[in-house]
């Protein structure tokens, strides 16, 4: 018998915190493709914006096509998505607001105030607060599965909060971006619409339609999407290379900060709110990951491509940071499993004088 197991019942002498429900094994070779997704998207946007830059050139023409990208992006998430997802969002409404909540809320102020603190130009600053006030990242359901959390949390979270982007980012931006550039809530809204809500439902649709024949093809998806993020970056980091070499430690120390807050507060708000270590571990990505492919195309569309720079970096470097997180959430998880299943000797009674 495996150490720490238990046939028919638990002792009822036992800790409670050893009879927790322990979360489904991952199907066989899951986590592989899961640290293969998250090791190499970096490496392949990492590698568009250092062609962006040393060669903007051949990148010329390309931000005209950005909402084209964005597009191609959700499609792919619509395809990955089933009426299940929704049916999350049924079974768990509490844990799933506290998480919209937490998201457009926290990152949001966090990209003002770091915008605020660190003097940033008024181009840069409406750039960080956009990456803010954009919906879930759709790498955090990878990483929150790296981590050992709560997957069917993060991706309702997720789901909601890119559903909502038309309402929630539009107003966001104006009301915390609107004192450094004029923002028309309008024409963002219509954007949000037309790149990401539509092409999502039309994925969404085409997954019910043709369940087979997608189940078939969805390995490719999340390719499909990190070449479409990368041509991003690459189109966002030529258009304003020659501005890049001034402001690039800047910006850095701008998307560190507004990530790693958010990573940290996510957690936090989850602890706080007592979801549990598998929900809270959700939350830290869910709140610090960010889409930052459609607050690029938002930024290159209604700001400029300087505007657009966060973002860019915000790509590479939120899949770097949720990837070492994760694996920092997965062992001492690990470690406390092991923990629970040593088992406890029984109390020495005390002789009897």
């Amino acid at each position: 018998m495996r150490r720490g197991s238990c046939i028919g019942k638990c002792d009822p002498a036992s800790p409670p915190h050893r009879l927790r429900p322990k979360p489904p094994l991952p199907p066989p070779g899951a986590d592989r493709a899961a640290k293969l997704a998250v090791t190499v998207f970096p490496v392949l946007v990492l590698l568009a914006g250092a062609a962006g830059l040393l060669t903007p050139g051949t990148f010329d023409g390309w931000s005209a096509n950005v909402p084209y990208l964005l597009g191609v992006v959700m499609f792919c998430m619509g395809l990955t998505m089933t009426p299940l997802d929704f049916k999350g969002v049924a079974r768990r409404p509490w844990a799933v607001l506290i998480g919209l909540v937490a998201h457009y809320v926290i990152m949001p102020g966090l990209g003002w105030l770091v915008a605020h603190l660190l003097g940033l130009s008024p181009q840069l600053a409406a750039g960080v607060i956009l990456v803010g006030c954009a919906p879930s990242g759709t790498a955090s359901n990878v990483v929150t599965f790296l981590a050992r959390g709560d997957v069917a949390l993060s991706v309702s979270v997720a789901t909601v909060s890119t559903v909502l982007a038309p309402l929630i980012t539009p107003p966001l931006t104006l009301l915390l971006a609107g004192t450094y550039l004029p923002v028309d809530a309008g024409a963002m809204m219509g954007d949000i619409l037309k790149t990401v809500l539509l092409p999502v439902l039309g994925g969404l649709l085409v997954r019910l339609v043709a369940g087979r024949i997608v189940t078939r093809v969805l390995g490719v998806m999340p390719w499909l999407s990190s070449v479409a993020i990368a041509a991003i970056v690459a189109a966002v980091v030529a258009a304003s290379a020659d501005s890049i070499k001034s402001a690039a430690v800047t910006v850095l120390l701008a998307v560190v900060l507004h990530n790693g807050l958010g990573l940290a507060l996510g957690y936090g708000a989850g602890k706080l709110t007592r979801l549990g270590p598998p929900a809270s571990r959700a939350m830290a990505f869910e709140v610090g990951m960010q889409n930052s492919g459609l607050a690029a195309s938002l930024a290159t569309a209604h700001f400029s491509p300087l505007a657009a720079l966060p973002a860019a970096v915000f790509s590479v470097w939120h899949n770097i940071s949720g990837a070492l997180v994760a694996a920092v959430m997965a062992h001492r998880s690990r470690r406390r499993d092991r923990e629970d299943a040593e088992p406890v000797a029984p109390p020495v009674p005390e002789p009897t004088p």
